[in-house]
């Protein structure tokens, strides 16, 4: 149960720290009625709600500079550098709440260093190298990074995945750490804040509900014009820091470029773009990617300014992992399994599994959803008992039934809201109770029942060979022979069934590109 978004926005508190003391939509026709559709039904199934904290920041820069660094004898202790900081206290409460939506934090050392290396090489040349910085890698294969007020700077092994270079990674940092130094998180809750208060201004005051709407629409326009020039801002700051720090100045629109490839192949479909919200606080990519080169350009010429850093950021991820988590159970295809609860289960042909941080989530054909989560019970209550204790909304007591599921004792209804029918299912293992709600379009009553059918039927406990036998994937760095080639090589690829377009995106390759022998290759393997 594992987030699987491709973003930028937010920052955490991490056992890195660096800091220094001298004075950073679907655009096929109807596709974004599909994805109106398919959002609402999710909405409708997602009986436990999850608050994250987000402030996005959709942008990339990179870095490969290679800084002569050694141990400090001296070394400064963040938490006394930012005693007494408000605005170190605004990240450090909001700490906690973002690695648990995360998934926690990523702790591998090699790939710390590699972060708090490529950090140590931004922060002498960001806008304020006496600001210090706290660095968590976060436990979740989304691609994500996001700065709060304070330092804290947060990026996912996801994120990390993706990029090719240590250039790439620095692109990412130097956008982040130019939020922190430009104060934009302070700003943006001070402008969220007047937000709030002008809503309640508009209504209590305004009598005419058009009127108020007209007004908080006018609020939430300026608040999101404000938001596109902090990202503006921190871009251009960040191929500064990028340049200066001797990488590759390019890395940024480079990444870009790979976040908006990445978006389409996780699309799953040609040409399936994710849109623009209007008033999203982002600008869109094409302006993004054209602003980062015009501001590489003062750096030199394309492929000939600054240094990518591919050697060293290769063997700083090598092991990385890669995808879902084994405290998060895994997807593989049409199933979900998960080896430290010992279940798995099957969704019916042409699902796509979401693997949430609180529920696994899978929509299909016909606008059907499934969510399935658990909870801890030792009370030894009857399951008719708990299906009808008032967790799920419109449930029909005369359809709540007694049953079992390979074995394991099962209570199942139905249940109806608004446009949407429901079969719930609950199942006792142990001291678990594993909760699946399945919803359809009313009078889907056939689709609904063989959907809820086939759950049933495959969710099951993992036999001890099975749990053995399911290992996580990671990226693995290997050395190219003579005679490979890139179908070749993708060949080796676990966990897609789109191996070539997979291992074409994640080296930074076009289907025309050669491989030579001695090129360092990242692969997803176990």
């Amino acid at each position: 149960m594992v987030p699987r978004p491709v973003e930028y926005g937010q920052e955490e508190d991490s056992a890195l720290t660096v800091g220094s003391r001298r004075s950073s939509g679907d655009q096929r026709p109807g596709g974004r009625n599909r994805r109106a559709r398919r959002d609402n039904l999710l909405r409708a199934i997602a009986l436990t709600g999850v608050t994250l904290f987000a402030s996005g920041c959709q942008s990339i820069l990179e870095q490969s500079y290679e800084p002569n660094i050694a141990p400090s004898t001296s070394p400064q202790i963040v938490d006394e550098v930012q005693k007494n900081d408000p605005r170190a206290e605004l990240g450090a409460r909001e700490h906690p709440r973002i690695v648990a939506s995360y998934g926690g934090e990523y702790h591998d050392l090699k790939t710390e260093q590699l972060v708090a290396r490529i950090t140590g090489a931004l922060t002498v040349v960001s806008e304020n190298p006496a600001q210090s910085y706290r660095i968590t890698i976060l436990n979740s294969p989304a691609i994500n990074a996001f700065a709060l007020p304070g330092g804290y700077v947060y990026v996912t092994r996801g994120l990390l995945a993706l990029a090719t270079d240590a250039s790439e990674v620095a692109a990412v940092l130097s956008h982040e750490m130019a939020h922190v130094t430009a104060n934009h998180g302070i700003e943006r809750q001070q402008r969220e804040e007047a937000a709030v208060i002008a809503s309640r201004v508009v209504s209590e005051v305004l009598s005419s509900e058009i009127a108020g709407k007209q007004a908080l629409a006018r609020s939430k326009l300026r608040l999101a014009a404000f938001s596109r020039n902090q990202e503006l801002q921190a871009d251009v700051i960040g191929v500064r820091m990028l340049g200066e720090a001797g990488y590759d100045p390019y890395a940024a629109a480079r990444f870009l470029d790979a976040m908006a490839a990445f978006q389409k192949f996780n699309a799953g479909t040609d040409g399936a773009g994710l849109g623009l919200d209007f008033l999203s606080s982002h600008p869109s990519t094409p302006q993004r990617v054209e602003l980062a080169r015009m501001h590489a350009r003062q750096f030199g010429m394309e492929g000939k300014a600054g240094d990518r850093g591919s050697d060293y950021f290769l063997a700083g991820i090598d092991g990385l992992l890669y995808g879902d988590s084994p405290q998060e159970g895994y997807v593989r295809g049409q199933s979900f399994l998960h080896g430290n609860l010992g279940i798995r289960f099957d969704t019916p042909p042409g699902f796509r599994i979401d693997n949430k941080v609180d529920a696994v989530m899978a929509t299909g054909p016909g606008d059907v959803a499934i969510r399935f989560d658990l909870v801890d019970d030792n009370s030894g209550g009857s399951l008719a008992a708990y299906i009808s204790s008032g967790w799920v909304t419109g449930l029909l007591p005369e359809t709540v039934r007694i049953s079992t599921v390979n074995g394991m004792p099962a209570a199942v209804a139905r249940a109806s809201a608004e446009r949407w029918d429901f079969d719930v299912t609950v199942v006792r293992d142990g001291q678990k109770i594993y909760r699946f709600l399945t919803a359809v379009p009313k009078g889907q009553d056939a689709l609904l029942k063989s959907t809820a059918d086939r759950l049933r039927a495959t969710f099951r406990r993992m036999s001890p060979s099975e749990i053995a036998s399911l290992k996580p994937l990671r990226i693995r760095v290997i050395e190219a022979k003579a005679g490979d080639t890139a179908a070749s090589i993708a060949q080796r690829m676990l966990g897609t069934d789109r191996k070539l377009d997979l291992f074409l995106l994640l080296n930074g390759l076009t289907p025309q590109a050669q491989i030579a022998p001695g090129d360092k290759l990242k692969i997803v393997a176990e």
